[in-house]
C-alpha cells in the first residue's frame, strides 16, 4: 500500500504523488518512512532525499526545512530542493570556488555566514551527484 508524498518549496510544488518509501536527511540523521509510519515531525538537513515508486528510486537534493509524517501522508517543506538530474557538476564546482574566494576575503564586505552556507550547499550538491553517478543512479 503506497503513501502520499508532497515535496514543496516556497517557490513551487516539486513532487506530489504516491510512493512506496521515503528516505530523508533528518536533522538527527537519515530517516526512512514506510506506509503506516508513526507520526513524526523533524527538521531536515542538507542532503539526499529519495523516494521509491515500483522499485525505481528518484533523488532530490534538499537544503533544510521540515518533514511531517502522519499516517500515510508525508509532507516535505524544503527551504530549497532540486532533482538530481538538474544539477550541473561544473556549476557546482564553480559555486564551491566562488564561495571559497568569498570566505578567503572575509572582512572585506563579505557575509561570512552566507558564504559558508553557500559553500556547504554546493559541496552537498556536488558530493551527492558524484556519488549517485558512480552508483549509476544518474
Amino acid at each position: 500500500m503506497p503513501m502520499r508524498l508532497e515535496i514543496v518549496t516556497a517557490e513551487r510544488i516539486i513532487f506530489e504523488g504516491e510512493v512506496d518509501v521515503v528516505v530523508a536527511p533528518g536533522g538527527d540523521g537519515e530517516l526512512g518512512v514506510l506506509p503506516h509510519h508513526a507520526a513524526v515531525m523533524t527538521t531536515l538537513s542538507s542532503g539526499d532525499l529519495h523516494y521509491r515508486i515500483g522499485g525505481k528510486d528518484n533523488h532530490y537534493i534538499v537544503h533544510g526545512g521540515f518533514m511531517d509524517v502522519r499516517g500515510d501522508q508525508v509532507v516535505v517543506l524544503a527551504d530549497a530542493a532540486e532533482h538530481i538530474d538538474e544539477i550541473d557538476e561544473t556549476r557546482a564546482e564553480q559555486a564551491i570556488m566562488r564561495a571559497q574566494e568569498r570566505i578567503a576575503a572575509a572582512g572585506v564586505d563579505v557575509d561570512l555566514d552566507r558564504a559558508m552556507a553557500s559553500l556547504r550547499r554546493a559541496q552537498v550538491r556536488l558530493n551527492i551527484t558524484r556519488r549517485r553517478r558512480k552508483q549509476g543512479v544518474v
